[in-house]
């Protein structure tokens, strides 16, 4: 998400971004499309509600740390910690500093910090990420070049524009300047070279489980397709599976199709997502 300050820059940037024709395809390596004309349903033993074998296994598991996106607070990310919740993980909401407004490794390094509180308040050895937006690059910058494939077992992001989205481009574009003087956004510009240096060599470093997912309608990360990870990442594009699902990039934090492959994720089962799940 982009900052409330340029809502009205983005009101016509979107407008231009959803006129215009997609490129995204759907990759060999993610799940392939339904045929049907429906949704398909979800396969036998997917339910949404967790058994209790599944809560006592969360609760045993690693802490987990939503990330927040761009502008992002942290009350929005409210129910989605509320879910994992009640499947019985032990949850943290993170708050990116000034709202993600500045240097992304500067608020990778404060993202450090805050998993080394997490992992000394229980102990464990490591933490599970589910990351929105920009969330996922500063996550992911802190795994990849602050030493953070140690502390983290699962990363799972949400739209995050990992090659960066040419919605940040077309600030620029418009005769405002390079993201109207936001560094978080210029870094997230397509050619950045804070987008260079972190995806020159392995994009999934070290034993995480790494995960990306993404959707057709997003709005924000255009190509959709700059939202995958190479290198084993599981990519998952929702409308490969429910054709007919509707998410947009907010909508990756609310919807009930994308909670049952963040589910899935964090307890390493098979990517199955539940096209009727609310």
């Amino acid at each position: 998400m982009l900052l409330r300050k340029i809502v009205p820059v983005l009101a016509v940037t979107v407008a231009a971004v959803l006129a215009a024709p997609t490129t995204a395809a759907v990759a060999a390596a993610d799940r392939p499309a339904a045929t049907a004309s429906a949704p398909a349903p979800a396969p036998a033993g997917d339910s949404v509600t967790s058994t209790a074998a599944e809560i006592a296994a969360a609760a045993a598991g690693n802490p987990v740390i939503v990330v927040g996106g761009l502008s992002g607070i942290a009350s929005a990310y409210g129910p989605l910690a509320s879910r994992l919740r009640v499947d019985g993980y032990r949850v943290w909401v993170y708050q990116l500093p000034n709202l993600g407004l500045g240097d992304i490794p500067t608020s990778a390094r404060a993202f450090s910090s805050f998993v080394g509180q997490v992992r000394a308040s229980t102990g464990a050895a490591k933490v599970d990420v589910v990351a929105h937006s920009e969330g996922g690059l500063v996550s992911r910058y802190f795994i990849k070049n602050l030493g953070g494939t140690s502390s983290i077992g699962r990363y799972v992001s949400l739209g995050t524009p990992q090659y960066g989205t040419y919605v940040a481009n077309i600030v620029k574009f418009l005769g405002l300047g390079s993201c109207a003087g936001i560094v978080a956004c210029q870094q997230m510009s397509i050619g950045s070279s804070f987008l260079a240096g972190l995806n020159d060599g392995d994009d999934t470093p070290g034993t995480v489980r790494w995960t990306a997912v993404r959707t057709l309608q997003d709005e924000l990360v255009r190509p959709v397709d700059n939202a995958k990870l190479a290198d084993g990442a599981t990519n998952v594009l929702i409308q490969s599976a429910c054709p007919l699902r509707v998410v947009g990039h907010l909508g990756l934090v609310l919807d009930g199709t994308t909670y049952t492959v963040i589910r899935q994720a964090l307890s390493d089962q098979p990517i199955r997502p539940n096209c009727f799940a609310l």
